[in-house]
């Protein structure tokens, strides 16, 4: 059994743990296959808390220098990083903003059935051809009576089915934006927006932000000073603030635009999580909003399929001609995959199914960070956390890397040179609530450490 030990040298005191049992496991000191102390004999050993322990063996697990066998303990493995046979162990992922694939939904099963039953339908073999650019009708006929349950007046000839948001919002911006034009967004927004404003080069007007969102006299200012030609909106459960704003706000920012000549694009990727509806930018000014809906986020991004409400019917078949040029149609058998799940309730189904789990993950992640202070939706995949002053965002999250532990710094959703210090941490992707209970641990006991400084550069 493994004597423990501490290199002094080491950043950390759990990264000398860790360093001192992986040159010994490499020297021969420590055969393959021993099990390894209980942490809290080598806590005691040591001098050391156990979180510093249970850091060290989640560092180790992640090199691969060790393995946990439920109800047997830790022991050292069979095989280490070069040699063959390694099986590396991944990060925690709360990096990515995903919906979790709750238990109540079996994604193996309703697949296959659904796309059995799409393709023995009656001219169902049609959906492996190539497609309308809009989508085809029963898509988007579909598409209005989903969209529908949260917003009046919507007509399929106005609907553009889309290779998911990213496409559509990268088409909407083409389609009326030049080189050097400014779109205006929250001073923290989505960064595919900024992705897109890299490849069409346009300015980003930043707008100061609240707990409800964008604030409109920002918004009036910029439109003063700068003369944007759009204006960029999450309204519900903002990425990555969480915020979801007031219907006095949306109504202002209407009024706003209007007076100013600017164009909306709402991008709202989260209003199918939330139980209760506000009224869209969409309902208030159709026709200048150009409203973005995906499944990724209340169902699942496999399915690549998002629905775009254009102005007028007109502007939708000039969307289209953007997409010509770009992604052609969205996926033919998924668009009526969804359609089908619609008709049948199984998309109402799956997306209650994800609120309910978020809900779950929301009340874990309170249990664990509630002490530190965070902006949360109930329903929704992430929280935003702000930051003691002690820490700088990109540091966290690099050392939060280093602990096995993937998040996004607010610098990654900036659109001023000098953002406020805090992180986004996503709940869904972890596979189960062990291993996200796992990743909280972690970043709860890293905030509440001094900071250790950003990794020396060489």
């Amino acid at each position: 059994m493994w004597k423990p030990r501490l290199l002094e040298n080491a950043r950390m005191k759990y990264l000398g743990i860790v360093d001192a049992l992986e040159a010994d496991i490499r020297s021969g000191r420590v055969a393959r296959g021993d099990r390894l102390p209980p942490q809290r004999a080598i806590a005691e050993a040591l001098g050391v808390d156990l979180t510093t322990v249970t850091r060290a063996f989640n560092e180790a697990g992640r090199r691969g220098l060790v393995q946990a066998q439920a109800g047997r303990g830790t022991f050292i493995s069979e095989a280490l990083e070069g040699e063959v046979g390694e099986v590396a162990r991944p990060l925690i992922d709360l990096s990515m903003n995903i919906p979790s694939q709750p238990s109540a939904v079996d994604f193996r099963r309703i697949f296959p059935q659904g796309i059995a039953a799409v393709l023995n339908s009656p001219r169902g073999l049609l959906n492996l051809h190539y497609q309308e650019n809009t989508g085809a009708e029963p898509d988007r006929q579909a598409a209005a009576r989903w969209l529908g349950q949260r917003m009046q007046g919507v007509a399929a000839d106005r609907i553009v089915v889309t290779g998911g948001a990213q496409s559509a919002l990268f088409a909407v911006c083409d389609l009326f934006l030049n080189r050097g034009d400014t779109i205006a967004a929250g001073s923290m927004t989505y960064p595919g927006l900024k992705a897109v404003a890299i490849q069409k080069g346009l300015q980003i007007a930043a707008l100061d932000m609240d707990d409800k969102g964008i604030i409109p006299d920002s918004f009036d200012k910029a439109c003063r000073d700068r003369a944007p030609k759009a204006l960029y909106v999450i309204p519900s459960i903002d990425n990555p603030t969480t915020a979801t704003m007031p219907e006095d706000c949306r109504r202002a920012l209407v009024t706003i635009a209007r007076k100013h000549g600017v164009a909306i694009i709402e991008d709202d990727p989260y209003a199918p999580l939330r139980p209760d509806r506000l009224v869209s930018f969409a309902e208030l000014a159709s026709d200048i909003t150009w409203h973005i809906a995906t499944l990724s986020k209340c169902a699942t991004p496999a399915l690549r399929v998002a629905y775009v409400v254009a102005p007028s019917s007109s502007k939708a078949l000039l969307l289209a001609g953007i997409l010509r040029s770009t992604i052609l149609m969205a996926p033919p058998l998924m668009s009526a995959l969804v359609s089908r799940w619609i008709v049948d309730g199984t998309l109402d189904e799956i997306a209650k199914s994800i609120r309910a789990e978020n809900a779950g993950r929301q009340m874990l992640a309170t249990s664990i960070l509630g002490d530190v202070g965070f902006a949360a939706d109930p329903n929704g995949h992430h929280l935003w956390m702000r930051l003691p002053d002690h820490w700088r965002a990109a540091d966290f999250a690099e050392h939060a890397d280093r602990a096995g532990v993937s998040i996004v710094p607010s610098t990654a959703f900036a659109t001023v040179p000098h953002p406020i210090e805090a992180v986004r941490i996503s709940l869904g992707v972890a596979p189960d609530r062990g291993d996200l209970e796992d990743g909280l641990n972690q970043l709860a006991s890293l905030i509440s450490q001094p900071s250790l400084g950003a990794r020396a550069v060489v």
